[in-house]
């Protein structure tokens, strides 16, 4: 196989099921081709979860490219034109279940550390992987960090290579990412005949009071790399099955993006003091999965932004739009930043990258190892 070639490797990698979390065989050809360009590469398995790292060269700064090979169940197969695990390139378009989120990035990047093992560069480049990004992500990237961190392995610098350009290659690098707070909201009042309000009490009154009052104001109005911050109401479920009873409790699921005026204790106790002003009994579960982050490193922005202008001919913008990624626990153990395909069509039916972002998207990461390393 050609290993500088990112259509043959990512054609490869979507005939493997790697729905999360298992890898399928991803992780084996990764680990042979990366032995055949001089890596060294371990894996290791927490949980339910394989985990791979690779490392090239020695000593000076560690540049990591990182990502996952997992992907989300292909849904209804009969609605796919092709079977979403069989690669299939139709005029010029690959299609396949993770050929945009994100096998054909994890390809790129081994067809760039290909060319860039080539250049004879005094340095160490290394690749992170895991097969748990689309579930929770508890025995993925987090259980490898400190892995490494056991294993004396500091990573420096690091490219996320999820899909952040909305249109076209060189769009847009993601710099930063909101931070995302889910509530599990359930109000309690006393079951009773319609008839009689008076001797029930009514949770759906409560819970829609407080849902309007979370979501009738604006929590802020964003700062000077954010937008605002936002909540979604996803689920509303009373479970009645009767049009004459008052329930005895509603329950209401919703989601907060918030921007970097908020920590997560401070968006949590925004939450906590709307549902007390309406008061009652009620319960509140909340989960951070990530608080909201920008990178200030200007050498590794200077790095991949130089690269993708050399390479596309565009001056990508600098966004912090977008839902979460590893790179919200990368950040704490060093400087991250994020590039890779369109988005258009990731866990969409016929999930397609398009052939030429692929060869784009190799050229992007070989320049930015370069550029880490002031190779012009």
């Amino acid at each position: 196989m050609n290993l500088n070639d990112p259509l043959e490797l990512a054609k490869a990698l979507i005939a493997c099921p790697s729905v999360t979390p298992q890898q399928a065989g991803c992780f084996d050809l990764m680990e042979n081709w990366l032995h055949e360009l001089g890596f060294l590469v371990w894996r290791k398995q927490f949980g339910e979860t394989e985990n791979l790292y690779a490392s090239w060269g020695a000593g000076g700064v560690n540049v990591c490219l990182a990502g996952h090979i997992d992907v989300v169940p292909a849904g209804d197969v009969a609605a796919w034109d092709s079977p979403p695990f069989v690669p299939v390139v139709r005029d010029g378009v690959l299609y396949g279940r993770g050929a945009e989120d994100m096998k054909g990035a994890v390809a790129a990047m081994v067809a760039a550390a290909a060319d860039f093992v080539k250049q004879g560069v005094e340095g160490k480049i290394s690749i992170l992987m895991t097969a748990d990004e689309e579930g929770d992500g508890t025995d993925g990237i987090p259980r490898m960090l400190h892995w490494l961190q056991e294993q004396g392995q500091k990573l420096d610098y690091c490219l996320v290579g999820e899909p952040t350009n909305p249109d076209f290659l060189g769009q847009m690098c993601k710099v930063g990412r909101r931070g995302s707070l889910l509530a599990k909201l359930r109000v309690i009042g006393k079951q009773g005949h319609v008839a009689y309000p008076a001797l029930a009490e009514n949770p759906n009154t409560r819970l829609i009071n407080m849902l309007h009052a979370l979501k009738a104001a604006p929590i802020d109005a964003g700062s000077e790399f954010f937008p605002p911050s936002n909540l979604e109401v996803t689920s509303i479920d009373v479970g009645n099955p009767t049009s004459n009873l008052i329930p005895a409790e509603a329950r209401a699921v919703f989601n907060i993006r918030f921007n970097d005026l908020h920590s997560p204790t401070e968006i949590q106790e925004y939450v906590r003091n709307i549902c007390e002003q309406v008061g009652g009994e009620y319960e509140l579960q909340m989960r951070v999965s990530g608080d909201a982050f920008l990178t200030n490193n200007d050498k590794l922005k200077n790095a991949l932004v130089g690269a993708v202008e050399k390479t596309t001919g565009h001056k990508p913008n600098l966004s912090t739009t977008g839902g979460t990624s590893d790179a919200r626990i990368i950040k704490d153990f060093c400087p991250v930043i994020e590039f890779g395909t369109t988005g258009a069509t990731a866990h969409k039916v016929n999930e397609c990258v398009a052939v030429d972002v692929l060869y784009g998207l190799r050229d992007v990461y070989r320049e930015f190892l370069l550029n880490m390393f002031c190779v012009d």
